[in-house]
């Protein structure tokens, strides 16, 4: 008997953007690595490219995930 079993069925309510096939589904119907989320709703997973680009963007330009210095950063956005 396996100790833990596969889940093949999601949580009713639950939402999955598929990489793999660039759509939105309920529960998990494809493999974690090809999925973002759970999300709340079908319209956030709508929306699970545009999230992860603009966390992407905060991540890249939040200075403090970068090893360079504070005097030899260039500005930040807003900044000069």
């Amino acid at each position: 008997m396996a100790l833990f079993k596969k889940r093949t069925a999601g949580k009713p309510g639950e939402w999955f953007y598929c990489l793999e096939h660039q759509k939105v589904e309920e529960g998990p119907e494809c493999p974690a690595k090809d999925r973002f989320g759970p999300y709340a709703s079908r319209e956030e997973a709508q929306h699970a490219m545009d999230t992860a680009h603009e966390r992407n963007l905060q991540w890249e330009t939040d200075p403090r995930w970068h090893d360079t210095p504070p005097g030899d950063r260039p500005p930040g956005p807003g900044q000069t």
